[in-house]
């Protein structure tokens, strides 16, 4: 049986967390939520992530409150996932700051993103008015800023092409302390099915080169001591490197998707099928690796069409499929009804906040807009870290070897699981 929603018992928002990471920083976790990080410094709060929705927001605001009454001055949004926007204005922040490539991929796929989001984790987004849209950013930033929160400074940047083309990630460094959004996984395993599979350990070798002694994952508890984050992420290239690998080996063998998916579940699920959400996520990110294998660059929009065609594929169950495109009255209305912040044009890098407050960096090179990596070195964009931010490591770089996705390399994958 092929799981398309999400089976789990736990209930969200139950269990709740609030660890901290380093000096003026916080992550917030509970059952079947994403996290929320918080950073508190001497001019006010910034908030990274801000939940899925308006209640489970302000579950994170009250273990704020018992810490500060400081004003909240950011939302980051890593990315465009409804589980992480649409708590958003809950926090009555004074900007809104996402990436530019997560701005576009709001305004063309965040309705349908919200529709799935929905149906797939109805318990999740159980409560949320049916006409809630897309919560679009007030700020963007192409590839890099610094933010002055008045003793820290807190340094967003896109790293990459990754879990989506537009993840930002959030570095303390005063703290030691990075926020790393779904691009990496501890107790769960990622979500790929907006990803760029043959990019995303590249921007996990970036996170590594800052050495940071905490690090808050997209779900669960966080990773606190070197030793955790480097597990952290090397964790995350593994199952990121086999699904890429397993995927393009079956391509390779001319294997259709029904086969792929059964050759990839056996070589993932030794090590990683305990882990949180490994049936639920599995289908979408095993076919986002069959595209990607296939030479499909850009991730497809995913609808509820688009999950009944792959269930059918995978299952062959024509009676589910049917009933994955049934749509409520008061979930069609999120179609009907479009957000009145998405009307609104999002300025870019630029904001009524004080000047001081708000720097913009460039020590980062422009961000991966709509091109390969390969594009971007041709014209000499490639990502680079400032200086303060490197901590030299005679160990070479793996970011070329975990790249190569060879024929015998990929075969060995498939090897292994049987």
């Amino acid at each position: 049986m092929v799981e398309m929603t999400n089976r789990s018992e736990a209930v969200p928002g139950d269990n709740e967390r609030f660890e901290e990471l380093g000096r003026g920083c916080y992550a917030y976790s509970a059952d079947g939520c994403s996290n929320t990080g918080v950073v508190i410094g001497d001019k006010g709060v910034l908030i990274v992530d801000a939940q899925a929705k308006p209640a489970l927001a302000e579950k994170v605001l009250q273990k704020v409150r018992q810490l500060t009454d400081k004003p909240v001055k950011q939302v980051v949004l890593t990315h465009f996932h409804a589980d992480n926007t649409l708590g958003a204005l809950a926090f009555e922040p004074g900007e809104v700051i996402a990436s530019d490539l997560t701005k576009r991929m709001m305004e063309t796929r965040g309705v349908e993103e919200i529709r799935l989001a929905r149906q797939r984790d109805a318990a999740l987004f159980a409560d949320l008015p049916g006409n809630t849209g897309v919560s679009m950013p007030s700020m963007t930033i192409a590839s890099s800023m610094t933010i002055d929160l008045g003793g820290l400074d807190v340094r967003l940047m896109h790293l990459g092409r990754a879990h989506t083309m537009g993840d930002l990630v959030v570095w303390v460094p005063q703290s030691g302390v990075i926020f790393a959004g779904d691009l990496v996984q501890k107790s769960a395993v990622p979500y790929c099915g907006d990803a760029h599979l043959a990019d995303w350990p590249r921007a996990l070798d970036r996170i590594t080169a800052f050495r940071p002694t905490a690090l808050m994952p997209g779900r669960g508890k966080s990773a606190i001591g070197a030793q955790a984050v480097a597990t952290a992420v090397e964790t995350t290239r593994d199952f990121v490197v086999t699904l890429r690998d397993a995927a393009a080996a079956c391509v390779e063998q001319s294997l259709g998707l029904k086969d792929t998916f059964q050759a990839v579940r056996d070589a993932l699920a030794g090590r990683f099928g305990s882990k949180t959400d490994f049936e639920f996520h599995l289908p979408i990110s095993v076919a986002r690796a069959y595209d990607e294998a296939l030479g499909l660059d850009q991730p497809q929009v995913w609808t509820r069409e688009r999950i009944a065609d792959l269930y059918d594929a995978l299952d062959g169950t024509s009676a589910t499929s049917e009933a994955a495109t049934g749509q409520s009255a008061e979930e069609a209305a999120v179609t009907e009804a479009p957000s009145q912040e998405a009307d609104a044009e999002a300025p870019v890098a630029t904001s009524d906040a004080k000047a001081s407050d708000l720097v913009s960096d460039s020590d980062f090179a422009a961000s991966l807009a709509l091109g390969s990596e390969d594009e971007l070195a041709a014209d000499g964009k490639d990502m680079e870290l400032a200086a303060e931010d490197i901590v030299e490591d005679d160990k070479p770089s793996d970011a070329d070897e975990t790249a190569s996705s060879d024929k015998s390399s990929a075969d060995k994958v498939l090897e292994d699981a049987r």
